[in-house]
C-alpha cells in the first residue's frame, strides 16, 4: 500500500497541505492546512482565499450542524492540487469560525481516499464504469 507523505497527525486529526487556485487560472495556487474530514461532502476554504483567487461563488446552500442549528455558506468550484495530483471540486465560501476542512468530493477529484483506522491517505482504485460482454 502506498502511503503520500506530508500528513501531519496531531490528536488522531489529519491535517494535510493541499494547493488550492482558480480552475481559470490553475498556475496560481495558494497552500491551505486542511483538516481531513471524510465525513464532509465539502471542502471549506476561507472567503477570503477563495476571493484573492478570484473564485467566485455560484450558489448559495444550507447546512446543519451538531447542534442542530442551520448556516448558510457560499458555493463555488476550485482546483486543488497535492504531489502531481490535480482535479476541481465544489467548494464552500468558509467564515471567520469556520474549520478549514478538505471534504470527500476533494479527495475523491484528488484520486485519494482517507485509511480511517491509520489516519494516511492511499491512493483512490479509480474505475470506470462499463460492461464488455463476455467472450464467445
Amino acid at each position: 500500500m502506498v502511503v503520500l507523505t506530508r500528513i501531519l497527525r496531531l490528536m488522531g486529526l489529519t491535517v494535510l497541505t493541499i494547493d488550492v487556485g482558480n480552475p481559470a487560472n490553475p498556475e496560481v495556487t495558494q497552500p491551505i492546512d486542511f483538516l481531513i474530514d471524510s465525513g464532509a461532502i465539502y471542502s471549506v476554504v476561507p472567503r477570503q482565499v477563495l476571493q484573492d483567487l478570484q473564485i467566485k461563488p455560484f450558489a448559495r446552500q444550507e447546512f446543519r450542524l451538531a447542534d442542530g442549528s442551520v448556516i448558510r455558506r457560499d458555493k463555488g468550484i476550485a482546483f486543488f492540487r497535492y504531489g502531481d495530483r490535480a482535479g476541481g471540486a465544489d467548494v464552500i465560501f468558509g467564515e471567520e469560525a469556520d474549520s478549514q476542512l478538505l471534504g470527500a468530493f476533494t479527495l475523491e477529484a484528488l484520486g485519494l481516499a482517507l485509511d480511517p483506522l491509520r489516519r494516511e491517505l492511499t491512493p483512490l482504485p479509480m474505475i470506470l464504469g462499463g460492461w464488455r460482454p463476455p467472450d464467445r
